[in-house]
């Protein structure tokens, strides 16, 4: 009995071919999969202070403080401050829905101070440190960033990025620096920020839970379609009062 159990074990490992396929255990987990597991792993580890932020951000709409923290995080945000406004905006109008139009007028007004502190402090630094700056990345950039963007369609960049993805703080600064008027600059800000945070509100408080699953999915989106249809409607009324001689 022996003799036989190692005959037969000799043909086996004679026969034995090495499979080739990537080791799987028997529960179908490959290396590759435990390789991308790793690296998901790293990622969260690397993105983990952001993570953070994030998390201590919206910790606060569940505090007495709401109203301040808001005030603030849009102030910060419109100067500096990575994480958006609207973080905030909507975990305080899933919250407390009644409110959701007063959460976001106290993040508009104070998201427009924000960014005129930053404009402020942007005129204070004048253009020649930043033109001397953009114009080492590449001359003549600082004539397309600052020349064209600003002083031929100031009101429109701003007006951008107020509704839109575009950074409001970064606009902010940059239209200091390019000396566009004050007045463009708070016009600007005070049609198209209120525009933006009672949109969120009003999606949150008309459709609930669902209005954020859509935000975080179409609404900067639908933002930058929108301002695409504004500008189209500006341009074709300036052709048509040209072709009807006004």
């Amino acid at each position: 009995m022996g003799d036989r159990a190692a005959t037969l074990r000799i043909a086996a490992e004679r026969d034995f071919v090495p499979d080739k396929s990537p080791t799987r255990s028997p529960t179908g987990v490959t290396d590759e999969i435990i390789r991308e597991e790793i690296q998901v792993h790293w990622t969260a580890r690397a993105m983990r202070p952001v993570r953070r932020l994030y998390e201590w951000i919206l910790h606060w709409a569940e505090t007495p403080y709401a109203g301040k923290a808001m005030a603030a995080l849009a102030f910060a945000e419109a100067i500096f401050f990575p994480v958006p406004a609207d973080v905030l905006l909507i975990a305080l109008c899933l919250g407390r829905p009644k409110r959701s139009f007063r959460w976001a007028a106290i993040c508009a007004f104070w998201s427009i101070v924000g960014g005129a502190t930053a404009m402020m402090v942007g005129i204070q630094i004048g253009e020649a440190p930043v033109r001397a700056a953009i114009d080492w990345i590449r001359p003549g950039l600082t004539d397309t960033v600052l020349g064209f963007l600003f002083k031929q369609y100031g009101f429109w960049t701003v007006g951008v990025a107020a509704l839109t993805p575009v950074p409001y703080n970064i606009c902010s600064w940059l239209a200091g620096f390019s000396d566009l008027s004050p007045w463009t600059y708070l016009a600007a800000s005070a049609i198209f920020r209120p525009l933006r945070f009672f949109a969120v509100a009003g999606l949150v408080y008309a459709f609930g839970p669902q209005a954020k699953r859509f935000i975080e999915k179409y609404f900067e989106l639908a933002t930058v379609l929108f301002m695409i249809l504004v500008f189209g409607a500006v341009v074709a009324l300036k052709y048509a009062a040209r072709w009807l001689g006004f």
